[in-house]
């Protein structure tokens, strides 16, 4: 499972606070609200219940009592109905006397002289039930009902709901904001360490005014600058070494071909000797100027318009290799914006690699990925590991194949200076397998292709 990065976290950590605590709010407000109004309502309905028994009372103290004209003659509205006890019957208003809704258990409690108050539902409608004994064998029940009231909680749990809804949404857009100004920083580092993975160490944090930040930013800085002069250091060291060794090794070199061409008139031992001596010149020579190129790459890439198509053949048949290797899917342009030096290295280190350990190069194929041109080198040899893909690109690292060859005059450094010179690009190259068998390798050079 994926897990949220910081931004969501902390913006659903801030809607998540903010619904709970809106929801909260709203449950107190709701419930502090509905008791306020459920108790405003029976101290009303009991006062009325109570005036309305002793208007009752006095209508039943006579000797000929018209009961429904005494019930007709209470001012109850529209909200509420009254009902009368007496002598085992029940009286209404209307032809309907039938005490339905009203509990058998209130019933007895007002019989045995107890007023009593119940909230009921008549006919699916709720209502407050208020009975006030009159006598040993009368009691007046006044029926209320809470419809009204009902519908206005209705309308008050919308209400609060919509306002934690919105709570909450404001509580995810206030962490989202709070977010993206707070983790600015953190993105700026994260640009500037991109950039210093292509190689630009010229990348800085912006100065900052909030006290909080400003060591962030020191520091940071002051670590790019050490980190470049050390780079730089080591850069220099590596190239001024290499055009040291260079001098020595043109005198070596001159020395072993003069050797190597009198080979007929030394014996046996002697000329194997200086045939040992010119090969493994000719292979420090090959690692000098890979130091050297690889001293070179760390330097920007100077970009171009370059005909890709043009330079791989001719990075073939330099190397006597047929001009139809060379591919081109359909749909993508041949002229790329691209360091021609850089692009031409990296075309001949793959080529060679190809032809010394993967029993030759069968294709070289030119793409396109988005903006990114791609360039793909299959070889026809045994391919490459999957445990040695992640180091093959790392400096005088030399695959398992390299390594049954050993009679090759391999540095090491050939797909560290591709890897180098395509990071250069702002892309990287990788390795995997060619389907039908061999290895193929994959450059991808960002920002090359309209």
């Amino acid at each position: 499972m994926r897990r949220l990065g910081l931004r969501a976290r902390v913006t659903a950590g801030f809607a998540v606070g903010a619904a709970v605590l809106a929801a909260s709010m709203a449950l107190v407000s709701y419930d502090l609200t509905r008791r306020s109004l459920l108790e405003e309502r029976e101290r009303t309905a009991v006062r009325a219940a109570y005036f309305d028994a002793a208007v009752v009372r006095s209508g039943l103290d006579t000797e000929r009592p018209d009961v429904v004209e005494v019930l007709r003659s209470l001012d109850t509205g529209v909200g509420r109905r009254p009902l009368l006890y007496l002598d085992g019957d029940w009286h209404a208003r209307s032809a309907e006397t039938a005490a339905t809704g009203i509990p058998a258990a209130l019933q007895e409690r007002v019989l045995t002289g107890e007023p009593a108050m119940q909230r009921v539902r008549v006919a699916g409608q709720p209502t407050l039930l208020v009975g006030v004994p009159l006598s040993a064998s009368s009691a007046y029940y006044e029926l209320t009902s809470l419809r009204e009231l009902e519908e206005t909680l209705q309308v008050l749990a919308l209400a609060l709901t919509a306002v934690a809804i919105m709570v909450a949404g404001s509580g995810a857009a206030t962490g989202w904001y709070a977010t993206r100004h707070s983790l600015r920083p953190l993105t700026a580092v994260a640009d500037a360490a991109e950039r210093m993975a292509a190689g630009d160490f010229s990348a800085r944090l912006a100065p900052t005014t909030d006290p909080d930040l400003a060591r962030l930013s020191t520091s940071f800085n002051h670590m790019v600058g050490e980190l470049a002069r050390r780079i730089e250091r080591d850069r220099r060291f590596a190239a001024d070494v290499s055009h040291e060794l260079r001098s020595p090794l043109q005198t070596l070199s001159a020395a072993a071909s003069v050797l190597t061409r009198r080979r007929d008139q030394q014996d046996e031992r002697t000329a194997t000797a200086a045939g040992l001596v010119a090969e493994e010149i000719e292979r420090f020579e090959h690692l000098v100027n890979d130091l050297i190129e690889l001293a070179r790459a760390d330097q920007h890439a100077d970009r171009q318009q370059v005909d890709v198509l043009d330079l791989a053949r001719d990075v073939c048949d330099a190397r006597g290799l047929p001009e139809d290797l060379v591919r081109v899917t359909d749909g993508v342009p041949t002229r790329w914006l691209v360091d021609r030096r850089r692009t031409e290295q990296t075309l001949v280190n793959l080529l060679d690699n190809a032809v010394r350990y993967g029993g030759g190069p069968v294709a070289v194929t030119l793409g396109r990925d988005g903006d990114a041109g791609v360039i793909e080198v299959d070889d026809a040899g045994p391919g490459v590991p999957a445990e040695d893909r992640d180091v093959i690109f790392d400096r005088f690292v030399r695959g398992r194949a390299a390594h049954s060859r050993a009679g090759t005059d391999g540095t090491g450094l050939g797909l560290s200076i591709v890897a180098r010179h395509t990071a250069a690009h702002g892309g990287r190259a990788t390795v995997g397998d060619r389907p039908g068998g061999g290895a193929r390798f994959r450059v991808e050079l960002p920002g090359s292709l309209p």
